[in-house]
């Protein structure tokens, strides 16, 4: 079913969360853009409305050699074409709803039910990872609240890096969870010697955070899973 201006009429905050049918290219245009672009032609009609809240990602920052990215770093230049997709959809909203709209690019999300991580590092033949390959995460629960406080404080921010304190590389991380399983660690792939990935400086207040870093968050759901 396609939202209709009447159907909207009554909101003054809208967050939009979309999960792509199939995570294809495609997949992308069909969900992200569309929704955005659609959404985007009802601004005109939608008077009430005082806030539209976009959850973005941080894949629409192509670096890929280990570079340092804040909310300030321009041009945003996307690598894969899904992300372009999404950086569109970013900028439709922007066009239709201009400082209404916010945007919010978390980093790769975890949680007690999102347990790729983990599920590697119990394994006991583990493939050799790269040497300084750099990721960021974001607890579920921390984007939850991330959201709730974007939605609903007086002056928020135009663009939120929603990550963690810490990025890590993919080695540290597997090496420091298998050991807290009591698992063997992951060995270096010595045909993936470059650095790639980036490491994204989070602009979300320490105080929005329950997990101001991985290890807090993977203690967490160890804990939990006790």
């Amino acid at each position: 079913m396609t939202l209709t201006a009447e159907q909207l009429q009554a909101f003054t905050h809208i967050a939009i969360i979309v999960t792509p049918d199939e995570y294809s290219t495609s997949g992308y245009h069909d969900s992200y853009l569309a929704i955005s672009q659609h959404l985007a032609t009802l601004a005109p009609q939608l008077i009430k409305l005082e806030r539209v809240v976009f959850i973005s990602s941080t894949g629409v920052y192509g670096q890929d050699n280990g570079e340092w990215i804040d909310e300030h770093t321009a041009p945003v230049t996307p690598a894969r074409e899904a992300s372009k997709f999404i950086l569109q959809a970013e900028q439709a909203l922007q066009q239709g709803f201009g400082d209404k709209a916010i945007i919010i690019r978390p980093s790769g999300i975890y949680g007690r039910e999102r347990l790729m991580r983990l599920r590697k590092a119990r394994e006991s033949n583990k493939d050799p990872v790269p040497a300084e390959h750099w990721s960021n995460r974001i607890m579920d629960r921390d984007l939850v609240n991330i959201i709730t406080k974007v939605l609903t404080i007086k002056a928020p921010k135009t663009v939120y890096l929603a990550t963690d304190y810490r990025p890590v590389t993919t080695f540290e991380l597997g090496v420091w969870l298998s050991e807290q399983v009591g698992e063997t660690p992951p060995t270096i792939d010595n045909t993936k010697m470059s650095v790639t990935g980036k490491r994204l400086h989070s602009n979300i207040p320490l105080a929005w955070l329950d997990y101001a870093d991985w290890q807090t968050g993977y203690r967490d759901i160890l804990n939990y899973q006790e």
